[in-house]
């Protein structure tokens, strides 16, 4: 996008910084990966790489409050971020496009203290593109995949059983355009495995088209010979998400601000339309691109965020039919909210504003969908990502 929100305007003229340096901890609780009384966020942020740009908060999901636990420098733009399935690794992107000397994005990989949630640097690597900003991991633990949306590539990198990232086995090119202007060549925004872990799928926002892929020996990533959905010319399709439970998913796109609701055949690896609303109120004529979208973990609300009218939307969802209806538009106390998250009990709602510099917390009525703010507002320098998890750690404070 070429609004004044752009990320991209600016980190054009980053370079990967240095990183590793240890999570400083604080005073922690101790906690278990079943322990419902916390849970974990780790937040991914375009934050300056000479300071700690990786954040670690506790979250209390009855009253929705963040305590900072710690922070780590990722080098520079680590703005997307996920950790493993044992909560062992933590694994970011570093958004650039001049990756020590090359037309490349980063992406780094961390240890996780599993006392205190510190992180150490394992190593890093090429992203097979520019400036990436998504990463996911296959269910085995043993790939990482990377969508470089400055180029219009998708990548998979192996993972050692010691957790460090390989070179990239595979890095597929996406090709065209779109009408907007916005999309003069392919961006990839997101690549994520089914929820069985049998197909992939890459969402490009400049083609208006979503990739099936699978993933053969090797670690090489196989376009599909159709793609799995291909959105409304200039829609700007962004990122894709799968209901817990039912053969749905949803993607926001990004361009002219609505979401898509799928029915997915899981074993052709398929997607088809079932709906596309709107996400913005009814006369709203301002500038607005939305950018994340998530399934609330009861599978019964779908919500996405927009940036420019600042706000989440809430749709009611019917699981028989995969058809939503809208519950509310939240208008929100900060700007540009690019990421927002569910905690697993699904009681909380997290917005980051990415131009406020502030994460805050909303509590979530599961019966009618509807958000009520806490009142708990972080300060933290430009969160653009935020991933929640139960709380692991065995610290005691």
């Amino acid at each position: 996008m070429s609004h004044q929100f752009s990320r991209r305007r600016f980190l054009y003229t980053l370079s990967l910084g240095a990183a590793g340096t240890a999570l400083l901890p604080a005073c922690l609780r101790a906690g278990s990966a079943t322990d419902a009384s916390s849970y974990l966020v780790y937040v991914g942020s375009y934050g300056p790489a000479e300071q700690d740009n990786i954040w670690l908060y506790r979250l209390n999901p009855s009253t929705g409050a963040l305590t900072r636990v710690a922070g780590a420098r990722g080098g520079a733009a680590p703005s997307f971020l996920t950790v493993d399935a044992r909560h062992r690794r933590l694994y970011a992107v570093n958004e650039v496009d001049n990756y020590q000397s090359t037309p490349n994005g980063g992406v780094s990989a961390f240890a996780i203290d599993a006392t205190t949630g510190g992180l150490t640097l394992l190593n890093q690597q090429a992203s097979g593109g520019t400036i990436p900003c998504y990463i996911s991991l296959d269910k085995a633990g043993q790939h990482a995949f990377v969508a470089n949306y400055g180029n219009g590539t998708v990548a998979a990198l192996p993972l050692t059983v010691e957790g460090q990232l390989q070179p990239a086995t595979s890095v597929d090119q996406h090709t065209g355009k779109g009408p907007h202007k916005n999309q003069g060549n392919a961006r990839a925004h997101c690549i994520l495995p089914d929820p069985a872990g049998k197909f992939f799928f890459a969402v490009d926002l400049g083609t208006d088209t979503v990739y099936g892929y699978t993933l053969e020996n090797g670690g090489r990533l196989v376009r599909r010979a159709a793609p799995a959905f291909q959105a409304k010319p200039g829609a700007g399709p962004r990122i894709l998400t799968f209901h817990p439970t039912r053969p749905l998913a949803f993607l926001i796109n990004e361009l002219d601000s609505t979401l898509t609701s799928l029915a997915y055949d899981a074993r052709q690896g398929t997607l088809r339309e079932i709906q596309t609303v709107p996400c913005l109120p009814a006369g709203f004529t301002g500038w607005n691109a939305c950018a994340d979208v998530h399934v609330s973990p009861n599978g019964r609300f779908v919500v996405g965020s927009n940036r420019g009218h600042d706000s989440l939307v809430v749709f009611a969802l019917d699981e028989a039919s995969g058809r939503l209806t809208l519950t509310e538009h939240v208008q929100l106390p900060g700007k540009t909210p690019r990421s927002f998250a569910f905690d697993p009990s699904g009681r909380v709602v997290l917005v980051a504003h990415q131009q406020s510099n502030t994460i805050v917390t909303y509590l979530a009525d599961a019966r009618t969908g509807r958000l009520t703010p806490t009142g708990t507002s972080v300060e933290v320098a430009a969160p653009v990502c935020l991933q929640v998890y139960p709380d692991f750690l065995t610290g005691k404070g």
